[in-house]
């Protein structure tokens, strides 16, 4: 019998909640900004946010953080719905902070009424020195005083456009001297005349993200905010603005984020990436975003299983990213249709095979009790890869050598007899002779041989480009290398090879997964055209990075 798994503590937090009758059933959101794609670091937010609502019964909204105009597009928003879904979540309402800009706008205006908010028309330098130090308190300046209509006055009129972007911002009346530097007096409205994804040019103020942010999970009900650690300081702000306003009192839990090895997972730093053309784009398979994860063949139910196995932690923490590898190479060995690929071939003639074609028979997936079978030709003249063929093999090499045998996957055992070599003494040709009553199902040779070699006919052959992806940094931990992250880019982690294909690659589709024997785990790239197959590497068939740290 399994042990059951125990709960983390955010589930541990909900299951009393909702026992005590503190909530009746529980309202989670995933609250992404619209400024970039989606990374692996928000894979994990989804799962939990979605993960528990299913898990209790409860629903999920996907709320879009849009309240900085400049940097965000609706191309980020299409991208994170698709990624959301892709994961296989469904959220209950689709919701963007910008629904509430006037609801914001309205607190804003209950707290300048209260004496709890001022206009401040400091510069942006002059409010950092008067905020004071971590050990220093922070000095009032000539604002904070200011009468309450006078501040209600310039506070219409900063909405009304009157003023120019820094002139003003509005701040709250908290407490210059807390040793939370975020408690003294924060800005919460900013002037940005700049026009907005969804309102257009209807704004020109926009509220800061420790204001909209606890208001917005209050105006939806959320019972349980849950975001990364990082902003544990941002929880007192977010409930002192709950409690002066009097609203649905949401509450704000904080799990480490992912930090994973060999990649960084900034938004800015990635954003660096794709501008400065390091990478191809927001999708290339070497990036931690999940598009590249989608584009490289990496599956949802792998991801989940990985974001199940890493947990929920109160610590931060660098997760191996073979592990999510792991995930990938467990899930793709039961689902992957097997076919064969040979790279950097050279050619083999069976001097004795006389038929112009026969059909041989070979299973699509071991692992799956109900596998279908393909017909593969088999002909005179077939490709195997070069590093499958040793003039002058070790004592313990057990492919094709000279007057050595192996045998064909699913065909037959051959074995070398001739090699041919060009002037400058470079193999092109091997000529081999098979036995014919080694036929893979039905042999009666009586023949034993160690090797097995993956091949493809030359005559049905189709050309490919295989693209073989490895870690886009060198360093294990980026953040902590030091220097200009940039530095440490792994200038291996690309190799693009020419290969040969088996023929029921042909038919290859997007959403399929493949397994070439022998080599690792492969999908069709969106890049293939009706005149080039191209397919990235998803994964190793085995760890190649536990052999190096041995």
């Amino acid at each position: 019998m399994s042990e059951e798994k125990s709960l983390n503590f955010i589930e541990e937090i909900v299951e009393a909640d909702l026992a005590s009758g503190k909530h009746n059933s529980i309202l989670t959101r995933f609250p992404p900004e619209p400024n970039g794609y989606l990374h692996m670091g928000h894979a994990k937010s989804i799962c939990l946010n979605f993960g528990l609502a299913k898990k209790y019964g409860g629903k999920t909204n996907l709320r879009f953080d849009d309240t900085n105009p400049t940097t965000e597009d609706t191309e980020y928003v299409d991208s994170i719905k698709e990624d959301v879904q892709w994961l296989g979540f469904e959220w209950a309402n689709e919701l963007y902070a910008s629904d509430y800009f006037e609801q914001l706008y309205q607190f804003a205006q209950a707290l300048v009424k209260k004496g709890l908010a001022y206009v401040d028309e400091s510069t942006s330098e002059e409010i950092a020195t008067q905020k004071g130090t971590p050990t220093q308190p922070g000095v009032a300046n000539i604002y904070r005083d200011r009468p309450i209509q006078e501040n209600v006055r310039l506070f219409e009129a900063m909405r009304a456009g009157a003023y120019p972007d820094g002139s003003k911002v509005l701040r709250a009346k908290i407490d210059l001297t807390s040793p939370n530097m975020l408690l003294r007096d924060p800005i919460i409205y900013r002037i940005k005349h700049a026009h907005h994804h969804r309102t257009g040019n209807a704004w020109c103020i926009y509220p800061m993200y420790d204001f909209a942010h606890g208001q917005s999970d209050s105006i939806e009900n959320i019972t349980h905010s849950i975001c990364t650690l990082e902003f544990v300081s941002h929880r007192p702000v977010y409930d002192w603005f709950i409690e002066q306003l009097g609203i649905f009192p949401s509450h704000q839990y904080e799990f480490a984020r992912l930090n994973m090895s060999y990649t960084v997972m900034s938004k800015r730093k990635l954003l660096q990436l794709v501008n400065e053309q390091i990478v191809t784009g927001w999708d290339d398979p070497r990036m931690p975003t999940i598009s590249a994860m989608r584009r490289r063949g990496f599956t949802p139910h792998s991801i989940r299983e990985f974001c199940d196995k890493i947990g929920i932690a109160k610590r931060d923490n660098l997760i191996d990213f073979s592990l999510l590898e792991f995930c990938v190479r467990e899930h793709l060995n039961k689902i992957a249709l097997r076919r064969m690929v040979v790279f950097n071939p050279i050619k083999v003639i069976i001097t004795n095979f006389e038929k112009e074609v026969e059909m041989v028979q070979s299973e699509d997936n071991p692992e799956d009790a109900n596998t279908t079978h393909r017909q593969i030709p088999f002909t005179r003249e077939i490709f195997i890869e070069q590093d499958d063929f040793m003039e002058v093999p070790s004592k313990k090499y057990f492919r094709l050598a000279p007057g050595q045998m192996v045998r064909l996957k699913s065909a037959y055992i051959i074995k070398c007899n001739d090699v041919l070599k060009d002037d400058n003494g470079q193999i092109t040709e091997i000529h081999c002779t098979y036995i014919p009553e080694s036929k893979s199902g039905n042999d009666t040779s009586g023949i034993h041989v160690k090797g097995t070699l993956h091949w493809v006919s030359a005559a049905h052959g189709i050309p490919a480009e295989v693209r073989l992806y490895d870690r886009l940094f060198k360093e294990e931990n980026v953040d902590a290398a030091g220097g200009d992250f940039k530095d440490h880019i792994n200038p291996d982690s690309l190799q693009i090879v020419s290969a040969v294909a088996e023929p029921a690659l042909g038919n290859a589709e997007l959403s399929e997964r493949y397994q070439f024997m022998r080599k690792g785990y492969f999908c069709l790239d969106k890049d293939t055209t009706e005149t080039k197959l191209v397919f990235n590497r998803t994964v190793t068939l085995k760890d190649g990075y536990a052999k190096q740290n041995k």
